[in-house]
């Protein structure tokens, strides 16, 4: 398998692809031996194997000694920007520099290649000595379990297509991974199977669709916030001001016993109304929402997880680029027809979030929303600054 992307033109600068091969390709110029360890400390390392290998044998690791140039012996990883075209049959194990050090390294001639045949190659020692410097560098390293902002300088950043990858960047923040990539990866080809089977239920290709449709039509999340919700809009727009929670809550109730609900059902109809006013309360102190602000629909967190659905379907291999790309697009469509601004839309993925796993403890889940918002809505390089609403 060809690991490399294509060349840029003869005379035409190399450009690294995001953040992590510019800081690399700087510590190897440099030669700074402890710089290049930092960065590959804190990246993302992929090993690229045969999918019907992978398949075969799911939790191992066929990481054998490659032929390079000038006969060197090598173990190739490669950083996320730097990735070979998604293909159906070429997947990847997501690794880490401290992994790559208890490895097996039998042959001291054999060398760890980071990106190689590429303008930003690294060539290191795996001796033991060396091995014993990538581990403690792995270990001094601060990483979280995601909730970081990149992007990739050769992914989309106009058009169609971006603005639904940016509609799925809540997810992509709290991931830690590029939110405006669709190639070969979103993690480890092996742990996409397993979070999608765990997660979603999900273990081929028709129960990954099935997931998709229900996502981009609405319907994966419960219907009775959006109801509320909405009985509250159609009473703001017959009186021509916000209802009072009183009358807001008793007309959400007298809707669904006239619905026939069961007097189970109308209480919990109640009990929402009170919950959805708690949580805008919150958003409004935490700035997801004006001081005046209020949520019209929760109907993004389905949008923002379709998009995200479409990128592991690519990842797991459950369907091609043109089909995830297309299910993105139509994702971006939905939203921009459901909410009138990036802030707007943010808030009601937000609630959609909370009302679903919070349960009232302003946890990980609302201070995962809150983290989302401030950097999306603030960053220079956040898509919400550049890809326009309308």
């Amino acid at each position: 398998m060809n690991f490399r992307r294509k060349p840029a033109p003869q005379g035409a600068p190399w450009i690294p692809p995001s953040e992590t091969e510019q800081l690399l390709h700087e510590a190897v110029l440099s030669g700074d031996l402890r710089a290049q360890l930092r960065v590959l400390a804190g990246a993302e390392l992929f090993i690229g194997a045969p999918r019907a290998e992978v398949d075969a044998q799911p939790d191992t690791v066929w990481w054998r000694p490659q032929q390079a140039p000038k006969g060197l012996l090598v173990r190739p990883v490669v950083t996320r920007g730097m990735l070979p075209p998604w293909h159906p049959d070429w997947v990847f194990h997501q690794v880490t520099l401290g992994w790559a050090a208890e490895f097996g390294w039998r042959d001291p001639r054999v060398l760890l290649a980071v990106n190689g045949g590429t303008p930003g190659e690294l060539l290191l020692s795996a001796t033991p000595e060396r091995r014993a410097w990538w581990l403690r560098a792995y270990a001094e390293e601060e990483r979280g379990s995601g909730n970081r902002f990149v992007a990739l300088r050769g992914g989309p950043l106009h058009g169609p297509l971006a603005f639904g990858l940016a509609c799925g960047v809540h997810l992509a923040f709290g991931n830690g991974v590029p939110w405006n990539d669709v190639g070969s990866v979103y993690t480890g080809y092996t742990h996409e199977l397993d979070s999608l089977r765990d997660s979603w239920g999900v273990t081929d290709r028709d129960g990954w669709r099935k997931q998709l449709d229900a996502l981009l039509d609405g319907r994966n999340s419960p219907p009775e916030p959006d109801f509320v919700l909405r009985v509250r809009e159609e009473l703001r727009v017959a009186r021509g001001a916000v209802p009072s929670p009183d009358v807001w809550r008793e007309t959400a109730a007298g809707h669904a016993q006239d619905m026939g609900a069961s007097p189970g059902t109308v209480r919990h109809i109640e009990a929402l109304v009170r919950r959805v006013l708690r949580y805008e309360s919150r958003f409004r102190a935490e700035g997801l929402l004006p001081p005046d602000g209020q949520v019209r629909k929760t109907v993004a967190y389905d949008y923002g997880r379709a998009v995200n659905m479409a990128r592991w379907g690519l990842s797991a291999r459950f369907c091609a680029p043109p089909e995830a790309e297309q299910a993105i697009v139509h994702a971006g469509a939905l939203a921009r027809s459901a909410y009138g601004s990036w802030e707007e839309y943010s808030a009601g993925y937000a609630l959609g979030r909370v009302l679903r796993f919070d349960g009232e403890e302003y946890g990980r889940f609302h201070e995962e929303n809150v983290a989302a918002h401030r950097v999306l809505t603030e960053h220079q390089g956040s898509p919400w600054r550049n890809v326009p609403w309308r």
